[in-house]
This record gives structure tokens, sequence and C-alpha cells, in this order.
């Protein structure tokens, strides 16, 4: 029953994670990010083979699972110190999350709760084909929405590397004792001992 309920909560947890997985492609496709979108992906697939790995009995992909999960962590935290600018972190720098191909940032920033973008018409710090522009009046600034959105995978990331090593170990138990039939069965079949002399019965027959 155990090994069922780690099972059932893993794949919900691998679920949820994808969910949230692509929730978060989309926008950070919408943003241009392409960091982002790659380590998404990646994820996306670590979570498909998790998920494969608890239905199908595979210790192994879970094994890999969870060291995907231990470098999501530090991706997702990076993104964290990113955006709150901790350190020497600065959100000025567009090519750690670009690849320095476009000045595109988090789609938030003009698409967040309560936010009104108003163009900035002639502005000569703008290259020919972008545009400057002013946000304001967000009631959530699209730096939190990040960071919580990033806190979000760190946790289920959390969750998930647990019940992960959880289940592959009860997978690994169940290897090891795992008994072919009448292998180490004391009491398992044996065969018929050859006697060494026949008995003789007396045949009996009409007269």
């Amino acid at each position: 029953m155990g090994k069922c309920d780690g099972r059932c909560t893993l794949v919900a947890i691998c679920s949820l994670q994808l969910i949230a997985a692509l929730q978060r492609q989309v926008f950070d496709f919408l943003g241009y990010q392409w960091a982002p979108i790659l380590a998404n992906f990646l994820h996306i697939m670590a979570v498909i083979m998790g998920i494969f790995g608890t239905v199908q009995f595979r210790s192994r992909y879970l094994i890999l699972y969870a060291v995907w999960l231990v470098l999501w962590v530090g991706w997702n935290s990076f993104i964290i110190c990113f955006y709150l600018e901790v350190g020497h972190l600065s959100q000025d720098r567009d090519f750690l999350m670009t690849f320095n191909t476009s000045l595109h940032r988090s789609w938030w920033m003009e698409h967040g709760p309560g936010c009104l973008v108003t163009p900035v018409l002639d502005s000569s710090i703008a290259p020919d084909d972008h545009h400057v522009i002013t946000v304001s009046g967000c009631l959530l600034d699209y730096q939190y929405i990040e960071v919580l959105s990033s806190a979000l995978q760190v946790l289920l990331a959390l969750f998930g590397f647990v019940f992960a090593c959880y289940v592959s170990k009860v997978f690994q138990d169940d290897e090891d004792s795992f008994d072919f039939i009448g292998g180490f069965d004391s009491y398992g079949y044996q065969p018929p001992q050859k006697t060494s002399h026949l008995q003789l019965q007396p045949l009996y027959t009409a007269g």
C-alpha cells in the first residue's frame, strides 16, 4: 500500500510540474526569453521521464529525474537572484536571458495585472525596430511574478526529489528481494526421487 501511495503521489507531483512548466514555457516564448525556454524544454523532458519511470517501475529513470531536479532547483534559484538583483546580478544584462539576440524582457513586464503601458514616441535611445515604453500602475511588478513562478518550481522540485528517491528505493528493494519460482524457497517444488528397486505387486488372473 505504501508503494502505491508513493507512486501515486509522485505521478501527481510530476503532473503539477508538467502543467507549471508548460505554462511558464508559453510566457517565456511570448517574452523571447531563450535561456529559460531551453531550460523549460529540458525540464519537461525530465518530468516526462520521471512519469515513465514511475509507471514502468524503472528506478534508473527516477534517479536521472532526481539528479535533474537538483540542477533545476539551482537554475530557479539563479532566476530568483537575477530578478531580485542579488549580489552583482542586474536585470540590465539582458544577454543572460535572451543570449543577446533581442531587447525583450519578461512578458509580465507589459502585461502584468493592472499595468498601464504608455509608448514613448520619438525616443532617441530606441533602435529602429524597437520602441520605448513606460509601465505604471502594476498591482504586482513583473520581477515578483517571475520570482513567485520560480519559487513554485523550487517547491515542486523539492517534493519531487523526496518522493523520487523514496519510490526509487522501493523499486530497488523489490528488485533485490524478487525470488524466482523455487529459487530460494526451501519449500519449493522437488522432483520425485528414484527408488533403488521396484516394488512388486501381486497380479491376480481369472482361472
